[in-house]
């Protein structure tokens, strides 16, 4: 019986390690993961034939791009189909990371602080109006959210996981949840508040454990913040490479209303994808002295400044945590965001629907940020420090 119990785990290795081999030699080749993107016209029995015939096998759909995640064993095979005229063209599904710099501290649930992030934004302010962004949705595209946190538990009203869909959108790495306590932890006894306090946050998980993850994954969950009504999202990640299926489902994102926020990154040299496409809005960071951060990426993408410099916030289970980075940015702006969804159009109803489009928000924000820097517009801080307040009056 040993025997055979010693079999089974050795041939169970041996697909694993198969399985990784494969995937690095595809990768070697030009192979592995790809995003083909289809003309229109062909039904998805069609696609599953023309993939099959070069051997490629499809793991993800992307309906919102008209695109597919394929796995391609070389480049032969990946040319092959490319060459098909009802291919429009293939991507590379490239990794995309969290754009925190360290976890510089951890600690247990205290008496509640305001952070100073928020307080620098003059969100506090917004509060006592009546103004806590309730019920506005705000989808956190990263590593989930920590479902069991006291400081957000309640505000949380659903997620999903597109690495596994069959698996939780927990948070298994701290910053997916650090990033949604800065939009929207609870306004209560304990721990910290964010910037919009009462809005509805959604877990939408696409980088992994280790904070990374593929960009078919973030479209997958730019797809689903657009079907399940997001009004708001943050994406406190990048990559350097410009991908236009990425390029392709913020468009589509903002043209469904969806205000699109990401942090600029970390490097100190140019602005990372998405958030260097227009059509996002782009956050570069700043410390307690309204000082540009050493790390923060510039450049003239950048549309909005927000204090990002040891921040402190939830972090998974039910811990704390201070961390720096534009990820830590990126969500005062959100909060801002949702803070102004909550509130009449006015007169920046430009093309008088009635609502806030994203173009509106955006244009809202940067009026009434605080010019730093550079007189107006500037590389570093783009249009200035986002101050919730003057937004909302």
């Amino acid at each position: 019986m040993k025997k055979y119990v010693f079999l089974g785990i050795f041939l169970s290795l041996t697909l694993v390690f198969s399985s990784v081999f494969l995937s690095a030699s595809a990768e070697d080749n030009n192979g592995g993961r790809k995003i083909v993107v289809y003309k229109s016209g062909l039904d998805e029995g069609a696609k599953d034939e023309l993939e099959a015939r070069v051997g490629g096998i499809k793991f993800k759909k992307l309906d919102l791009i008209n695109a597919r995640a394929v796995w391609f064993s070389d480049k032969a095979a990946v040319e092959k189909l490319k060459a098909n005229p009802d291919v429009l063209r293939i991507d590379n599904d490239v990794e995309v990371f969290a754009l925190a710099r360290k976890n510089d501290q951890t600690g247990s649930v205290q008496a509640q602080v305001t952070p100073w992030g928020i307080d620098k934004i003059d969100a506090e302010i917004v509060w006592p109006t009546g103004n806590n962004a309730d019920t506005i949705k705000v989808g956190i595209i990263d590593t989930g959210i920590s479902k069991d946190h006291p400081d957000l538990k309640a505000n949380i009203k659903g997620g999903v996981n597109t690495i596994r869909p069959q698996k939780s959108w927990n948070d298994d790495n701290g910053h997916g949840s650090h990033v949604a306590g800065i939009v929207a932890a609870l306004n209560n006894s304990s721990g910290v508040v964010g910037a919009a306090p009462l809005a509805d946050l959604y877990a939408i998980k696409v980088l992994n454990a280790n904070g990374s993850g593929y960009l078919s994954d973030v479209i997958e969950g730019i797809q689903w913040a657009i079907a399940n009504n997001m009004q708001v999202v943050n994406m406190s990640l990048g990559t350097g490479s410009n991908i236009q299926s990425m390029h392709d489902a913020v468009i589509a994102a903002k043209n469904a209303g969806v205000v699109v926020v990401a942090a600029a990154g970390n490097s100190g040299g140019s602005v990372l994808y998405p958030a260097a496409y227009p059509e996002v809005i782009a956050v570069s960071a700043t410390d307690q002295d309204n000082q540009s951060a050493w790390f923060s990426s510039y450049g003239p993408e950048v549309d909005l400044a927000a204090p990002g410099v040891s921040i402190y916030s939830t972090y998974k289970s039910s811990n704390y945590a201070t961390l720096s980075g534009t990820s830590m940015a990126a969500p005062h702006v959100a909060g801002a965001a949702a803070l102004l969804l909550n509130m009449q159009v006015g007169a920046y109803d430009a093309n008088n629907n009635g609502n806030w489009d994203p173009a509106e928000v955006q244009t809202k924000l940067q009026a009434t940020a605080g010019d730093l820097g550079s007189d107006g517009f500037d590389n570093l801080f783009g249009h200035g420090l986002v101050n919730a307040y003057n937004a909302t009056q």
